[in-house]
């Protein structure tokens, strides 16, 4: 969105009165900095020019329309789970990403027409990315040995911090040679690719996937505690619904996952707009240092995940250490950056630095909390994840909504400080809780109704109501 704003427009029209005068009022004169551009006052003048889209928008409409996607992503994430846990993970994802690509494709059409054209495909964007995130939560609860979940949590999530950097690499690079239309068209027929290769190489669990040997799939089976090897039928449990809602550890995860989400959108869809807004970066140069810190956060994220399943596997740590651990890097260091970014100032190389580590620590949230689901019922990872990121979503409608009101007529350092001060208060509430209250262990109730054929399986009714059920293909092995 930052190239397909005209800034010029938007800065003039925007220092009005409002909430931002009233904001103004909050903070002394001699506290508001207004940054130069790196490289001194006219380095900037060209490039902006230049680089300047056609969309005079105001704030509160560009929170509107990064919050929008959010709308979407709402309401599928709980029947998308539902449907990948009793049919396929793997043709969810694969819908979900192909509702993507025809919005990405359409955006730049119905954007030109009006600003409501883009909602519309934000919102659709949002109902297919909703269910994505669930449904790969399903394919690790069937594929990875409980040795081996922070590592594959990791490598796979962390894919998606990996995209955001290539993404807003070239996103940067194609706005500024090809018009920002060309974002649009070029990431969209790379999706097409993806499904393809999505559609050919993945199977929903090991007995269905005839690219790896008898022995990995013996091997996989046998960690997750399903030695079916002959496609039986696979059995499906109803939800516990009322155990899941009084699991403290559930609770635990989310409570962290809100918060760290709302950091988490605030690295990802907001710096970009302190670094334009407060250090006045241009388009280019913006592009390059947000996406920046994605590259180290992969390493870092792969060499923790890897770190901590090596020091469970010699038993020198349990399941519910190595989350917190974890969680613990991903709010405690990002919460200390926006603290230094608070009164930094107008330094831009040591702004970058501090955002890229704070960014660069929030990977640990891939080998914490976003992992635990499993742990604590591997049989039901799918639908704890889609409702602690169905409600962990309303962070990402808030913030944006929220910056837009706050920086309205306020684009200055004094601004900024109140919307970081509020995200360290989450992250600290965060760290807090799952720290006192989370837990790594398998809960009773991710057994707690398997009907099966066996006699010796014992068939529970306990209090759950059945909603067509959920795999136990993973097994129950915590």
């Amino acid at each position: 969105m930052v190239a397909m704003l005209n800034h010029t427009a938007v800065g003039h029209g925007s220092h009005g009165g409002g909430a931002g005068q009233t904001l103004s009022n909050l903070t002394e004169e001699s506290d508001v900095e207004i940054c130069l551009p790196p490289g001194g006052a006219d380095a900037n003048a060209t490039a902006t020019t230049a680089a300047d889209g056609p969309f005079i928008w105001s704030e509160p409409l560009q929170g509107t329309l990064l919050s929008c996607y959010f709308w979407g992503y709402l309401v599928s994430q709980i029947p998308g789970a539902r449907v990948a846990e009793n049919f396929s993970a793997k043709w969810v994802m694969l819908f979900s990403v192909g509702i993507n690509v025809v919005c990405t494709l359409l955006t730049p059409v119905l954007t030109e027409l009006h600003y409501a054209g883009l909602i519309a495909m934000r919102v659709l964007e949002g109902v297919g990315g909703g269910a994505t995130f669930p449904a790969m939560h399903c394919m690790i609860a069937a594929w990875a040995p409980p040795n081996e979940r922070s590592v594959m949590s990791t490598i796979i999530y962390v894919g998606t911090s990996f995209g955001t950097a290539i993404s807003i690499l070239l996103a940067g690079v194609l706005s500024a040679g090809l018009g920002w239309e060309s974002v649009f068209y070029v990431m969209g027929g790379l999706s097409c690719v993806w499904m393809l290769l999505w559609t050919i190489l993945v199977q929903d669990n090991p007995n269905k996937q005839r690219f790896i040997s008898p022995e990995e799939r013996q091997m996989i089976n046998s960690s997750l505690g399903s030695d079916d090897q002959h496609g039986a039928k696979e059995e499906h449990p109803p939800v516990p619904w009322k155990k899941v809602f009084t699991s403290v550890p559930f609770w635990a995860i989310l409570v962290a996952h809100c918060c760290n989400n709302w950091g988490w959108y605030m690295f990802l869809i907001e710096i970009p707009f302190y670094m334009k807004q407060v250090l006045a970066f241009n388009v280019s140069s913006n592009a390059v240092a947000s996406a920046l810190p994605y590259f180290p956060m992969l390493i870092f994220s792969m060499i923790l995940g890897k770190s901590l399943d090596s020091l469970k596997a010699k038993q020198k740590i349990n399941t519910t250490i190595a989350r917190k651990t974890a969680t613990s890097i991903c709010t405690v260091i990002p919460g200390i950056c926006l603290l230094i970014l608070c009164y930094i100032g107008c330094k831009h190389t040591a702004a970058v630095v501090v955002m890229t580590v704070g960014i660069v620590a929030m990977g640990g949230m891939f080998s914490g909390f976003l992992s635990n689901h499993i742990d604590i019922a591997p049989n039901y990872a799918g639908t704890l994840v889609a409702l602690t990121n169905t409600v962990a979503t309303l962070p990402g409608i808030i913030v944006p909504l929220f910056v837009g009101y706050i920086t309205k007529g306020n684009q200055n350092i004094g601004a900024w400080r109140v919307i970081f001060f509020v995200t360290i208060a989450l992250f600290t509430i965060e760290f807090l809780v799952y720290t006192i209250f989370g837990s790594g262990e398998e809960q009773p109730w991710n057994k707690a109704a398997v009907k099966s054929n066996d006699p010796e399986k014992p068939a529970v009714s306990d209090e759950s109501t059945p909603l067509n059920g959920t795999k136990t293909a993973n097994g129950t092995t915590a």
